[in-house]
């Protein structure tokens, strides 16, 4: 398996080194010119010879990398974000998904699409919209619409990650500010860490924090969509097969902030680990770029691309609200 998957693993690799180059001698974001790199090189993921390795890093080795990142934020780190700024995400991501349920009857639309949609946008991008889709009747609309929406929540999620940060600045948004909006509005856990990150560092691991409790609030949800929307709402059972569908990086994540917060491990070796987890995540989104075609959100359609947009909107303008008015 992994012989297979080698070329496009050193295709990424060698973007990610040649990003590290320019940063170094040139300045500027490694990660963005990961994604800026991996975007002009789109047409390499159209080999089979290299598809495999790009979908291994895009998935696996994101996963591993953020789960590694884990090692650089303690308890002290997570307390320092507030009640406030937990109570706010839980209420965005509830507010986003019963947006995308209203906006899809609005639209003539069916349920599930709104359910799966607006669960995308409020909680972690493609990974939420499967799933959501995995618990809802597997039709083939269903199918479609989902292939559909984790297009579109790619680009809009690339979209956010370049924009949010240039207009946070001209906003004069603090480093802890700007990581709590960024964390509790852009879709993927990719793009969120790089978005962070043009921020520095501190802005990079609040963002993730507040990222990932998002992601942690995936279980809730499906559970609800499973039970009450969801193949088995006319059964006795509650679905707690939904169990298996949380992230297993989360359970890393946290293992590791647990490593982190006793402080039992050498600073050099701590160290390590985050830069490994750097190196993957630059690695992570090179391979996301590769696999994005802007070309592919023309063939969405009007109502698919309104619902996003709109909800993408949405909760950035639920963000900035509390950035700018309660935080």
């Amino acid at each position: 398996m992994l012989k297979s998957k080698l070329p496009g693993i050193l295709v990424c690799l060698v973007i990610a080194m040649s990003t590290s180059f320019l940063s170094d001698n040139y300045g500027g974001p490694q990660l963005l010119y990961a994604l800026l790199i991996g975007l002009s090189l789109h047409f390499l993921y159209l080999q089979d010879t290299v598809r495999l390795g790009i979908d291994f890093c895009a998935k696996t080795i994101l996963r591993l990398g953020v789960a590694f990142l884990g090692i650089r934020i303690t308890f002290s780190d997570i307390s320092a974000i507030g009640i406030n700024t937990g109570l706010m995400v839980i209420c965005a991501v509830v507010a986003t998904v019963a947006l995308g349920f209203l906006l899809a009857r609005i639209l003539k639309l069916s349920p599930d699409f709104g359910l799966i949609a607006g669960g995308s946008v409020g909680i972690c991008g493609a990974s939420a919209a499967l799933a959501v889709a995995s618990v809802l009747p597997k039709t083939k609309a269903n199918e479609q619409f989902t292939l559909l929406v984790v297009v579109g929540v790619t680009v809009l999620s690339t979209i956010a990650m370049v924009t949010y940060p240039f207009a946070l600045r001209m906003l004069d948004v603090g480093a802890l500010s700007a990581g709590i909006f960024i964390g509790a509005t852009i879709h993927d856990v990719a793009q969120v860490v790089a978005a962070g990150m043009l921020f520095g560092p501190e802005a990079g691991d609040v963002a993730t924090v507040v990222k990932l409790f998002r992601v942690a609030l995936l279980l809730p949800v499906v559970l609800f969509i499973s039970i009450f929307f969801g193949t088995q709402k006319a059964s006795n059972k509650l679905g707690w097969g939904s169990l298996k569908l949380i992230p297993t990086f989360l359970l890393g994540f946290v293992a590791l902030s647990i490593v982190a917060s006793m402080k039992i491990l050498p600073l050099v070796v701590t160290q390590q680990i985050g830069g490994l987890s750097r190196w993957m995540l630059v690695i992570a989104i090179a391979a996301a770029g590769l696999k994005t075609n802007f070309q592919e959100l023309a063939k969405l359609g009007w109502q698919p691309v309104l619902m996003l947009v709109v909800e993408t909107l949405f909760i950035a303008f639920l963000g900035l609200i509390f950035i700018f008015y309660v935080a």
